[in-house]
């Protein structure tokens, strides 16, 4: 037999021996199919499911995301894509053709999910099927030549084979190793998880895209300011606002209620952190249904309550000045915290107290009220259009009056925190100037003529809460958590194999042989095959003494490596 044919042989010996190491897919290049439906339906599924078409997928997925961060999107913020409109009249017919105002429900990104979606699973059910018929089925035997694989070694022994191979078992067996006799040899593996991670790796990423595709489909947001005393039931028009997925249904809303206690907000009051926020927290009472009891919990920021599939958040907090108006005559004709929005980290905040009924002038002739409203929860003098500290320590209220039409009864929605003067007329005071003045608790203004007044009682707190309702967030949540486990047993796990040969050799004595074999070139291999050869060598198969050299230098020494 030719020499071309001997290495023929062992390199087919040596590719059984490192055959199924990874159940990942062959790349073959293949012909052109044949034409029929058939055919190209086979072609097609090959090419989805092959792994490059599949990291085309994840890299369109990332990119067709992007658009999606910085194009205001129309599920979660209309009034910005409203303004992108109206400051590009060019663009925004391109971008309503391409869906890029609802990147996440669009057509292509629905289709990029999808295909993707696809090619995971027909790449994973084969791969499962193929690990099951490995587990199933038992190491390859060693090939004839131990010696082309790249860790090998090798000693002279006087115990017999027998012993050999039979300790060589149970010693793979004691480091959990797959082992059994294969003829004059024991073959074993081991790194089996580096496959199961690799599987649980993709299987989790299925996992993450069902739970984010259904979290996004039947997810809802909303927010609420609540002044404390004031109390919350989860319905849809008890929200400031709301936004939702495309197939939530207000039937899906959890039902609860809470009420707002007592916040507490406590700051640094020297160094350099001053005014910096140390404590933001708020009492709540709650109930779950309708006739569930009244529980009391405290919400800290990042510390939501949950309730079911909901979760409350504290977002935002500010004051909310008390005030009392009364016509000329003296009658109330409201009375409340108006919560005002603040301007700066000191929580200098501004609004309009806004009295839409019940009020009449001097004359007798119902008109509305409007009063701009400039609040410092710590005045300072010489610092009057800013407070000087978060905390309610000199708080000030600056008012200025209007009377008039506020414009509310147009049908046109306008901001609570924002006074139209387009109907208004501003009161006056002795030098003919726009009133204004500074109110501290217990004082009032007068309105001149008659008109009424303005009473500044004092200060309550508000707080801002985002509820939301996001289901499979917690399968979201374990699929992360298993793709890093899997990502991580697969990067560091290694799947090798080991083969130890016992045989007599030409002068009676055993010739002890160990080889191994992982998917790529490491260094844990031949490490963890010297530290197996060092145990067997030590406890079952000692070495023997070297053969006597030959005296005729043509002929090599007997158990000498050729």
């Amino acid at each position: 037999m030719s020499n071309t044919t001997t290495d023929r042989a062992e390199d087919q010996d040596l590719g059984a021996a490192g055959s199924q190491l990874s159940t990942a897919p062959k790349e073959e290049l293949s012909n052109l199919p044949a034409m029929g439906v058939v055919g190209w339906a086979r072609w097609f599924w090959r090419q989805l499911t092959s792994m490059r078409v599949a990291l085309l997928l994840l890299l369109l997925l990332a990119l067709g995301a992007i658009p999606g961060s910085l194009i205001p999107q129309t599920g979660s913020d209309e009034t910005k894509v409203a303004e992108f409109r109206e400051q590009h009249e060019v663009l925004a017919p391109v971008y309503d053709k391409l869906g890029l105002f609802h990147v996440y429900s669009s057509v292509w990104f629905s289709a990029i999910y999808i295909l993707l979606f696809v090619s995971l699973i027909g790449c994973i059910v084969p791969r499962t099927w193929q690990f099951v018929g490995q587990l199933r089925g038992r190491p390859p035997g060693a090939p004839k030549r131990l010696t082309r694989l790249p860790a090998y070694t090798t000693w002279r022994t006087e115990a017999e084979p027998e012993q050999v191979r039979e300790a060589a078992l149970a010693l793979l067996k004691k480091n959990r190793f797959r082992a059994h006799l294969a003829g004059d040899a024991v073959a074993a593996e081991k790194g089996y998880l580096r496959e199961v991670g690799n599987l649980l790796f993709h299987i989790a990423l299925i996992v993450m895209l069902i739970a984010f595709a259904w979290g996004q489909l039947f997810k809802s947001e909303g927010n609420k300011l609540l002044v404390e005393g004031h109390g919350f039931s989860n319905t849809l028009i008890s929200y400031d606002d709301f936004k939702s997925g495309s197939l939530f249904s207000t039937d899906d809303l959890t039902p609860f209620s809470f009420t707002l206690g007592d916040f507490t907000g406590t700051y640094e009051t020297s160094g350099p952190n001053k005014g910096t926020p140390r404590t933001y927290q708020t009492t709540l009472t709650y109930a779950e249904g309708a006739y569930g009891k009244d529980r009391k919990t405290t919400v800290k920021v990042n510390h939501p309550l949950e309730i079911g599939d909901s979760k409350v958040y504290l977002t935002a907090h500010g004051y909310a000045p008390v005030v009392t108006v009364r016509d000329g005559k003296g009658k109330v004709v409201f009375r409340d915290a108006v919560p005002l929005l603040p301007l700066d980290s000191n929580v200098t905040s501004s609004g309009v107290i806004k009295v839409l009924d019940g009020y009449k002038n001097a004359e007798g002739v119902t008109e509305q009220l409007g009063f701009k409203a400039f609040f410092l929860p710590t005045y300072t003098a010489g610092s009057e259009v800013a407070s000087t500290f978060p905390a309610l320590i000199n708080p000030v209220l600056n008012l200025e009056p209007y009377h008039g039409d506020l414009g509310v009864n147009s049908g046109i929605p306008q901001s609570v925190y924002q006074l139209d003067k387009k109907h208004m007329k501003g009161f006056k005071d002795a030098k003919g100037k726009q009133m204004r003045d500074n109110l501290r608790p217990g004082q009032t203004m007068k309105l001149p003529d008659g008109a009424g007044s303005i009473t500044y009682e004092g200060t309550k707190e508000w707080a801002n809460f985002q509820i939301t309702q996001q289901p499979a967030s917690g399968w979201a949540l374990a699929g992360s958590l298993a793709a890093i486990l899997g990502l991580a047993a697969s990067l560091f796990i290694q799947r090798r194999r080991v083969w130890v040969r016992a045989v007599k050799g030409a002068d009676g004595v055993t010739v002890v042989e160990m080889a191994g074999l992982g998917r790529s070139e490491s260094a844990k291999v031949p490490e963890e095959l010297g530290d197996l050869a060092g145990i067997l060598y030590e406890q079952a198969a000692p070495g023997a003494p070297d053969p006597e050299p030959t005296t005729d230098p043509a002929v090599p020494a007997e158990g000498a490596e050729k």
